[in-house]
């Protein structure tokens, strides 16, 4: 049986105090940690802006690449490379409009680029992953980015979490597309030789992984392995730790009904489907994931997992023991906000992002 939250013991309640770094942000959708105690903050109506320590609001930087803005589209994920401090690349995620002007068509887009001396402007933007095929839809587009990691040192190489487009997602089973898949490439976009479809017929080398519905948060623990959570239907949201190869069911099999009520595929499992580590019903909408290295909190939350919820409007913590889930905790339920993303930041405290047209930059305090 998979565990959820109806079997699982509560965690001890472990209080922090919220305190606001930044507001006034139009649906921020991901944070970045820059020197000097400053932010890298997408919007996803399309702009980047940097954050000041003291919580001013900088103007949208120049040479941003055009988005696909409209329902879950935009700019999405910023990752800082593990060598910024001297390279000053980076890495966003966000929808791509169409190739050809006019057209509806879009897809999830992987790009690097230079944050200028000045961060006021990227400069050299390439982009080194497009999903294909392009689909004329608003929704699942994923978009999480985690670099790679072997033997606690970058291994040149990046994930990204994808979506079905919400309209194909029979296509999370087909190996010739990138709809409902996790892949990987290396940072400059060519094909890691040890992916796992890499010189299988009909299969696109980039998969890592499939039978996805939409990734919404994708993080490696402590240890450097890949975690990520994803959205259900109606329920059967999911904590999954990919492997290479692996699939993961959608929509074959799911934890979750269709927003009708009807049964989506076969059932819950099928012999060569892998299961979640986690699954949520009723359904939170996660969204953003960090494994809490520190102990900034205290020992009892070191090692825990941190997901936010967009649907009941709190961050959940995971108490893990070992790689299952031994209870779960909501927090911030008074601020009655979207959290869209969670991350540890340089100095071990967790911050938050606000999903709204006033969206807030939040650093959590621990209280004595």
């Amino acid at each position: 049986m998979v565990a959820n939250e109806a079997t699982a013991q509560p965690a001890v309640a472990e209080p922090v105090t919220p305190q606001v770094v930044a507001k006034g942000l139009r649906h921020p959708w991901a944070v970045a940690f820059l020197p000097e105690g400053r932010f890298l903050v997408t919007e996803r109506p399309g702009a980047l802006r940097v954050v000041q320590a003291d919580g001013q609001v900088g103007a949208p930087l120049q040479g941003v690449p055009t988005v696909a803005a409209g329902g879950q589209g935009g700019l999405l994920d910023v990752v800082l490379d593990h060598d910024f401090e001297r390279n000053r690349r980076l890495y966003l995620c966000y929808s791509e409009p169409a190739d050809e002007p006019g057209a509806k068509a879009n897809s999830t887009a992987l790009a690097s680029a230079r944050l200028s001396a000045d961060g006021a402007r990227l400069e050299q933007v390439r982009v080194i992953f497009s999903q294909r095929p392009k689909v004329a839809s608003t929704a699942h587009f994923g978009c999480r980015i985690v670099q790679g990691m072997q033997d606690s040192r970058p291994d040149g190489t990046v994930f990204l979490g994808l979506g079905d487009r919400y309209s194909e997602r029979d296509s999370a089973q087909k190996l010739d597309t990138h709809l409902g898949k996790l892949v990987r490439v290396n940072l400059d976009g060519s094909v890691p030789k040890d992916n796992p479809l890499v010189g299988r017929a009909g299969a696109l080398p980039e998969i890592y992984s499939w039978g996805h519905r939409n990734i919404q948060g994708a993080a490696l623990d402590g240890q450097g392995r890949l975690w990520a959570v994803e959205h259900g239907a109606q329920g059967g949201d999911e904590l999954n730790r990919p492997l290479p190869g692996v699939n993961h069911g959608w929509p074959v099999i799911t934890h979750g009904v269709d927003y009708n009520g009807s049964k989506i595929g076969e059932g819950s499992a099928k012999a060569g489907m892998a299961q979640p580590v986690w699954q949520w019903t009723p359904s939170i909408a996660p969204s953003g994931l960090v494994w809490l290295t520190s102990d900034r909190y205290g020992k009892a939350w070191q090692g825990s997992a941190f997901v936010g919820s967009l649907k009941f409007r709190h961050l959940v913590r995971l108490q893990m023991k070992g790689d299952t889930v031994a209870g779960q905790q909501s927090l911030l339920q008074n601020l009655n906000q979207r959290i869209r993303d969670v991350r540890q930041g340089p100095d071990g405290l967790l911050y938050v992002l606000t999903d709204a047209p006033d969206g807030q930059l939040i650093r959590l305090l621990p209280k004595p």
